[in-house]
């Protein structure tokens, strides 16, 4: 399985339009192919810094995701709106184990 996980610290605060793109981009994502999971969420402790966590079948589904023409939408408007800084992590994984 692959993961991904990270920050990324906005640089102005989202607009309506920025909000509706991640949004739109998170539903197309999770109905992908080989898509087990696909968050964006506000830090509480900072709402300039959103985290993001995806979980993917493996490789090849991920880097389909890659390709779609949602994701192409998705990276045109984080271009016009860049981030200040983000930190995005890949990992090789197993499928875990309930906590407790």
């Amino acid at each position: 399985m692959i993961q991904i996980n990270g920050t990324i610290k906005l640089g102005t605060t989202i607009d309506a339009a920025t909000q509706k793109a991640i949004i739109e981009m998170v539903r197309a994502s999770r109905n992908e192919d080989g898509c087990l999971d696909y968050t964006f969420a506000r830090d509480l402790a900072d709402p300039d810094t959103l985290i993001l966590f995806e979980r993917w079948r493996d490789r090849s589904a991920l880097e389909a995701h890659m390709q779609s023409a949602h994701m192409a939408e998705f990276q045109a408007v984080m271009a016009a709106n860049p981030p200040a800084s983000r930190d995005i992590r890949i990992y090789e994984t197993d499928d875990g184990a309930p906590l407790g």
